[in-house]
């Protein structure tokens, strides 16, 4: 495959271009209460070409070879296109050259589990809530994705990698006959199957708090000081800060610019945050991003200070700042945007049991559901919450949504756990979907937070 697409690109009068084939598989199992509503196997592939020609950059997607010519045509005509049109013409950071193949190591390839045991295992992660007679019913799926990727530009880089996913997640909904609670629950990453066995645990522990949010009493209004759980804090972290990391989001607004400029004191000096998609083991990990540029670990905040920040190679060009890999396709249909990979705030010193005790009167919030991001500021919706009353972990509160701003967020954070956890199960929908995005945090001990309730 690597000769075909040197062969595509060779044909290209352009100043730069690359082209990415994959061949794309998943699975899905699909349960709603006790039925099998879904199973399906489905395998498509195709290619993206990318040209920059006279500093205009298009790209194009199609699915057969044959079809290559008439792509190289049309990329070139859209190219120029977008030339007379910018002011500024497109650049693209030095890249290295790279030739490598790389197939992450696996603990039980996914690709070698039978579907029959891939049926079975979910169906008995899902058999566990519906054992409940206040379960009203279940929403539980297993995916496996799988991309095998073949990159090739014309600086002489030829790239082969391969992403895994796999997980079995969604909700278990419990009702008492007036009221319905909803809950998420996943296990799963990048890692292999091995991930989603002797997993029991988890799915019960998370159908007993299903049940126990009937007894949680609804969360009083006002400003807390609070403990985030790794969860809510990752996704504060990933929605509220990281998007903003991510060159291109901020590129064309001059005041997240000026706000986000480097060398800026942002937050408490406790607080560094880090991205890095060169984690071995963990959901967000990739060895070259979708541009064939090495993935590097990247340090966003340091004591507080805006140290760094996301990069495809044109906005690397555009910021005049180091490359480091992040630019991320959903797959064969797109071409890459800047995305984060694993982001997380760098654990503490703090034991949890600390935590609590310096927070003496608050809440302890846990596990994101939902939420949206608007500027600068942000609503998340928690799962379920505890009152903590003179350093001691009280009743259970429900119906959670916490608002605030980032910045003032950022510097309210007074304590960090040592305690650092991260996602199994991604997600982020900017502009495409990336279902390997990780994030995650230790415990955080957070001041004045708008909590929304009765």
């Amino acid at each position: 495959m690597l000769d075909t697409l040197k062969s595509i690109v060779s044909k290209v009068d352009a100043d730069y271009a690359d082209i990415r084939y994959e061949r794309k598989k998943d699975i899905v199992i699909h349960f709603l209460g006790k039925d099998l509503h879904q199973i399906s196997a489905n395998a498509t592939d195709g290619y993206v070409l990318r040209v920059l020609k006279k500093g205009g950059m298009s790209s194009i997607a199609f699915t057969k070879v044959d079809d290559a010519e008439s792509a190289i045509t049309k990329a070139l005509h859209n190219a120029i296109l977008i030339a007379d049109s910018r002011k500024v013409p497109v650049r693209l950071a030095p890249g290295s050259v790279t030739t490598d193949s790389y197939v992450p190591p696996l603990h039980d390839d996914p690709r070698r589990i039978s579907l029959d045991e891939k049926l079975d295992l979910t169906r008995r992660y899902n058999a566990i809530p519906m054992l409940h007679s206040r379960i009203a019913t279940t929403d539980i799926s297993y995916l496996e994705v799988i991309r095998e990727k073949f990159f090739v530009n014309t600086e002489g880089s030829n790239i082969r990698e391969d992403l895994i996913t796999s997980r079995i997640s969604g909700q278990i909904v419990s009702s008492d006959g007036s009221r319905i609670q909803n809950l998420r629950v996943g296990v799963g990453g990048s890692t292999g199957f091995h991930a989603l066995r002797n997993r029991e645990a988890d799915f019960e522990k998370r159908t007993s708090i299903a049940l126990q949010l009937h007894h949680a009493k609804p969360v009083k209004g006002g400003v807390y000081n609070v403990i985030l759980n790794q969860s809510l804090a990752g996704v504060f972290t990933h929605e509220a800060f990281g998007h903003f990391s991510e060159a291109d989001l901020i590129e064309n607004n001059p005041s997240m610019r000026k706000k986000m400029k480097l060398n800026t004191r942002l937050g408490n000096k406790q607080v560094n945050i880090i991205d890095d998609p060169t984690l071995a083991d963990r959901l967000g990990s990739y060895k070259y991003d979708d541009e064939g540029i090495a993935a590097r670990p990247t340090q966003l905040m340091k004591q507080g200070v805006l140290v760094g920040r996301l990069h495809s190679r044109r906005t690397a060009a555009v910021f005049d700042e180091p490359m480091n890999g992040h630019a991320v396709a959903e797959d064969y249909r797109y071409a890459p945007i800047v995305r984060m990979g694993t982001i997380f705030i760098e654990p503490g010193e703090h034991k949890f049991e600390d935590l609590i005790v310096m927070l003496d009167d608050g809440l302890y919030i846990l596990d994101a559901k939902g939420g949206q991001t608007s500027g600068e500021n942000f609503t998340f919706g928690a799962q379920y919450g505890y009152e903590v009353k003179n350093g001691r972990i009280s009743e259970m509160v429900r119906d959670v949504n916490l608002s605030g701003n980032l910045y003032e967020t950022l510097k309210n954070i007074k304590a960090i756990g040592n305690d650092l956890r991260l996602s199994e199960i991604g997600g982020c929908g900017k502009g495409q979907l990336n279902i390997r995005s990780c994030h995650g945090a230790p415990h955080i001990l957070v001041n004045n937070i708008v909590i929304g309730g009765v």
